[in-house]
Formats: C-alpha cells, sequence, structure tokens
C-alpha cells in the first residue's frame, strides 16, 4: 500500500509541477508566493489557488474573487483539492476555524531559505516563489535543475508564530533544532498546512533551514511536539520580518518527495547535507551543487 501510495504521491506532485509551468507559460512568471502590501496588512491567497485552472479546478477557480480576503469566501476555504493531497496523509480532513472552514494540502512550494518578507520595503526572500514576486524562468541563475519547486510537507503541524522575534535585516538562520524554541512565539498545536488557499509560508509555502524531516522540538504542557517556525505571520504588522524555519516533512521512511524546476522528481533523503538542501533552495545563490547528489 505505502508503494503504491508513495507513486500516486509523486505523480500529483509532478501535476502541481506542470501546472505552475502551465502558469508561467500563460502569464510570464511564475505565481506570486502571496501579495502583500508593503507598509500594511492584509491576506492574500496561494501560488496554489492562482494554478487552480492547470489542475483540472476551473471551476473552483470561478468561485474565487482574489481582490478580497479568502476569510470572506467560506465557499471557497471548504474544498477540498484531491490533488494537493498526498494519500499517504491521515489527517486528510477539513478543519474548521470560526465562521469558516479550511482543508489542508501536502505540497508546498519553495520559499528560500529563512528570510521571507520585509513588509517595510516589499522584499521576498531567495526561493522560487517569492511573496509580491514575478520569478520567470531568466531569474533562476542557478538553473532549473538545481532549484527546488515544490516539497511534501505534512498538513497540521504545529508551530510558533508572531512572537517578533528575530526581527531586523540579515538576521542568520538558527544553527540547530533546539535554537528555534528560544525564539518563542505563540503555540498553535496542529493548524499549521491546513490551510491551501492561504499565502502565509506555514501554511503553504516551505523553507530550507533544516533538512527533511528534521525534528524541530518544542515543548508545551508536558509534551515535546515537532514544530514549524515563523517570526510574524505575512501581512500582519506593516514593519516586522517574516523569518521562518517550515520544515519539509513527508509519511514516506526516511525521505521526502521534492519537485525541481525543471520538473524532475526527487526523492530527497533526511541525510542530506544541510548545506547542499539549503543551495537547492535558493533560485540565484551561485552554489555549486554536487552532481551525484541524487
Amino acid at each position: 500500500r505505502e508503494a503504491a501510495n508513495k507513486a500516486r504521491c509523486m505523480s500529483n506532485l509532478r501535476q502541481v509541477g506542470l501546472a505552475m509551468h502551465m502558469y508561467a507559460h500563460d502569464m510570464g512568471h511564475f505565481p506570486p508566493a502571496g501579495v502583500f502590501p508593503v507598509g500594511g496588512t492584509g491576506d492574500s491567497f496561494s501560488a496554489q489557488a492562482r494554478i487552480l485552472p492547470y489542475v483540472e479546478q476551473e471551476n473552483l477557480k470561478n468561485l474565487i474573487n482574489f481582490n478580497i480576503s479568502y476569510a470572506a469566501q467560506p465557499q471557497v476555504t471548504r474544498q477540498r483539492v484531491p490533488i494537493y493531497l498526498c494519500p499517504s496523509e491521515g489527517n486528510d480532513r477539513p478543519r474548521p476555524d470560526g465562521a469558516l472552514t479550511h482543508y489542508p494540502l501536502n505540497y508546498a512550494v519553495n520559499l528560500g531559505t529563512w528570510f521571507v518578507f520585509n513588509p517595510a520595503t516589499g522584499q521576498g526572500g531567495d526561493g522560487a516563489f517569492v511573496v509580491n514576486g514575478r520569478i520567470a524562468h531568466r531569474d533562476i541563475r542557478d538553473g532549473t535543475s538545481n532549484t527546488l519547486a515544490l516539497a511534501e510537507v505534512k498538513a497540521f503541524t504545529p508551530y510558533l508564530r508572531d512572537g517578533g522575534a528575530p526581527d531586523g535585516p540579515g538576521v542568520p538562520p538558527p544553527a540547530s533544532p533546539a535554537a528555534v524554541a528560544a525564539y518563542g512565539g505563540e503555540f498553535k498545536s496542529e493548524s499549521g498546512h491546513t490551510e491551501w488557499v492561504d499565502a502565509r509560508v506555514h501554511q503553504t509555502g516551505f523553507t530550507t533551514v533544516f533538512p527533511p524531516n528534521t525534528v524541530v522540538p518544542y515543548s508545551s504542557g508536558g509534551v515535546t511536539y515537532d514544530v514549524d517556525f515563523n517570526s510574524s505571520r505575512e501581512g500582519k504588522t506593516p514593519h516586522r520580518i517574516t523569518y521562518a524555519a517550515v520544515t519539509a516533512r513527508s509519511y514516506h521512511t526516511n525521505a521526502v518527495n521534492a519537485l525541481m524546476l525543471d520538473n524532475s522528481l526527487r526523492p530527497v533523503h533526511s541525510t542530506i547535507d544541510p548545506a547542499v538542501w539549503r543551495a537547492l533552495g535558493t533560485r540565484a545563490g551561485g552554489e555549486v551543487i554536487p552532481g551525484d547528489l541524487f
């Protein structure tokens, strides 16, 4: 069963990647990883929402008004998009959220290594998908075969958010998973990657701070959780920078399925060199990727 699930997962991931390329062909650039106001606040639809017509979800796309918040469109947020879910996901279920109901996903876009968004300047990160960005093939200077497009994530991931630390430009990534807990923030026990509509990194993206399936421990109420982290959610403040450690994770043994920007599919093992994984997360970092990596 797991072998069949893994094959279906890989097929889903490849189709989502193809949809990203079809969008880029028609629009001249890949979809942005959210569109948030500079110096302001607001919500944004995800890259996954923007490619719906290319994954045979034209009718769902037609329900969306991209000019208003998804929070005012409950008929959209509650929809299950089958191609965005890994068959091995044990939490293939809706998540009630006040007046809304959300549905999770398992295929996230690459937002880069650590820095995600500065609302004061509008600057986005160094990944293949960028907040307020229109990244075209010409911008992938590391080469499409050396740059991550998508990777698996687990639904209902615990995470820390909105602690405001770190802040300011140029903050380096945490030196170890244990260092993440020191940043603090509001703890959410099971709502990461549960909103396919939401452009924020902890919902529809990932970063390459830590290699796939790295355990990032955080203790709350006597329980130790494996968490994601963002310093400040995109669109929630006009001045706090978003840094994020959102780890690629899967239910497949010792690896995650990842898709490169040339649409080649790679099982990436949890033991990958952390420096190489971060290099794969950048679109124009100039790193040399080992030829025998996969």
